[in-house]
C-alpha cells in the first residue's frame, strides 16, 4: 500500500514539473519609477502621463515582461514644483531602489531630477519636458538622461515660422512666466525666431508664476495692439490671461506651444487661437490610430500630448532594458543612445549626441469651435 502511494506520489510530481518549466523563466520585477505632477495647478498633465506610462507597461506585462520579470510602476508626484521633484527623485532612487524613472512633465522639475538620475546612474527620460538644459548643462551632456519630445528651440522658430508665413503676421506681443525654464525658453526662440523672419515683437513682457492680474501688461499690449498675443506657458496660466485679453478688447490671435494641450484648457477665451503640439490625434498613421482606439476603450477620451508621449518614453525605455539584456544601467544607457528608427505614435525615433530625438515633426493646432483641430505639420 505505501508503493502504490509514493508510486502516486511521483507520478504527479512528474506531471507537475515539466508544466512548471514551460512558464517564464526569472520572475521578480523591474521597477520603473514615474515622476509627474498628481496634484497642483497642472494635474490633467500627470495623470495623462501616468496613464500613458501604464498602457505601454501594462502591454509589456501582457507579453511576458521583460526577461521573465514583471514591470512594476512606482509613482512620485512633484506637484508642478522643483523642490518636490527633487524630493521625488530622491525617495524612488534613494528608498524605492529605482534604476529606470519616467518624467517629469514640466521642465523646471525635469531639470533637478536629471541631475539626481544622472548622478546616480539612474536611466532617467522625460515625454515632455522640452528645455534643452534638462540633457545638458553647460554644454556637458547628461548620458543617463533623455527625452522622447522635441527642444523648444523648433518649437518657438516653429510657431514663429507659421505666424510669419502662413497667418501672415507682423507684429507680436510676448508674455512669459520668468521663473519657468520652459516658458522662458519658447518664448526667447520665439522672439529670436519672428525678428529674424521680419516680424516685429511690440511688446515682451514677464510676469510671475503667482501672479492673477494681467492688466497692467495688457495695457502696453492695447496702447498698440499687435496682431497675435503669444503665450508659451501651461493650460492654467493661458486661461487667465486669454480670458482677460478678450475682456481688455484683443481681437488679435493667440498662440503658445505645448503646454496648452489640456482638456481643462478654457476653449471660449482661446477660441480661434493656435499651438505647437507633439501630435494630433487626427494623423492617419496606424500607429496613431491604434493607440487613440486603444486609449479611448480604457480611458474614455482622446489621449492628449501628456499621454501619448509618456507612453512613447516608456516604450523606448523598456526597449532599452530588453536590447541591453540587463537591467545594468550603463549598458541600458548605451542601448537607449544607440535607438534607431524606433517607432512611437509621435514619430520615428532616433537620438542625437544630447540624448535628444532628431528631427521630430511638429505639429500645429487651432482651437476651433471648442475642439483641437489639425492645420499643418511643420518640418523642423
Amino acid at each position: 500500500m505505501r508503493t502504490i502511494r509514493i508510486l502516486s506520489i511521483l507520478l504527479v510530481v512528474s506531471m507537475i514539473l515539466p508544466l512548471a518549466s514551460c512558464g517564464p523563466k526569472g520572475g521578480g520585477t523591474i521597477k520603473i519609477g514615474v515622476i509627474a505632477p498628481m496634484t497642483g495647478d497642472v494635474k490633467t498633465f500627470g495623470e495623462s502621463t501616468k496613464n500613458g506610462v501604464q498602457m505601454a507597461i501594462n502591454e509589456w506585462n501582457a507579453k511576458g515582461g521583460i526577461n521573465g520579470k514583471t514591470l512594476e510602476m512606482v509613482l512620485g508626484d512633484d506637484k508642478n514644483d522643483p523642490a518636490e521633484a527633487t524630493n521625488a527623485a530622491t525617495k524612488l532612487i534613494k528608498q524605492d531602489k529605482v534604476k529606470f524613472i519616467i518624467g517629469s512633465v514640466s521642465s523646471k522639475c525635469s531639470i533637478p531630477i536629471s541631475v539626481i538620475a544622472n548622478d546616480n546612474k539612474v536611466v532617467m527620460i522625460s515625454g515632455t519636458s522640452t528645455n534643452p538644459k534638462v540633457t545638458v548643462a553647460d554644454g556637458k551632456r547628461k548620458e543617463y538622461v533623455f527625452r522622447a519630445c522635441f527642444i523648444d528651440p523648433p518649437q518657438g522658430s516653429a510657431m514663429a515660422k507659421f505666424a510669419l508665413e502662413t497667418l501672415k503676421i507682423k507684429k507680436a506681443a510676448v508674455f512669459y512666466d520668468n521663473g519657468n525654464d520652459y516658458v522662458k525658453g519658447l518664448a526667447e526662440f520665439f522672439k529670436a525666431a519672428f525678428e529674424k523672419g521680419g516680424g516685429t515683437v511690440t511688446v515682451y513682457e514677464a510676469y510671475s508664476k503667482d501672479d492673477t492680474d494681467f492688466s497692467a501688461l495688457l495695457t502696453k499690449v492695447m496702447a498698440d495692439p499687435p496682431d497675435m498675443l503669444y503665450i508659451p506657458d501651461y493650460y492654467n496660466m493661458v486661461n487667465l490671461i486669454a480670458k482677460q485679453a478678450r475682456d481688455k478688447g484683443f481681437k488679435g490671435i493667440l498662440a503658445g506651444g505645448d503646454g496648452w494641450d489640456s482638456s481643462d484648457l478654457d476653449v471660449k477665451a482661446t477660441e480661434g487661437g493656435y499651438f505647437t503640439n507633439h501630435y494630433s490625434p487626427d494623423d492617419p498613421r496606424p500607429e496613431v490610430q491604434n493607440w487613440v482606439k486603444a486609449y479611448k476603450e480604457k480611458y474614455g477620451s482622446v489621449p492628449d500630448a501628456l499621454a501619448t508621449l509618456g507612453y512613447d518614453a516608456a516604450n523606448l525605455l523598456l526597449n532599452a532594458i530588453k536590447t541591453a539584456g540587463t537591467e545594468d544601467t550603463a549598458k541600458v544607457k548605451d542601448a537607449m543612445q544607440a535607438t534607431k528608427g524606433f517607432k512611437t505614435v509621435s514619430g520615428e525615433i532616433s537620438f542625437d549626441q544630447d540624448g535628444n530625438p532628431t528631427n521630430k515633426d511638429i505639429a500645429i493646432l487651432q482651437i476651433k469651435g471648442g475642439k483641437q483641430v489639425h492645420v499643418t505639420t511643420i518640418k523642423p
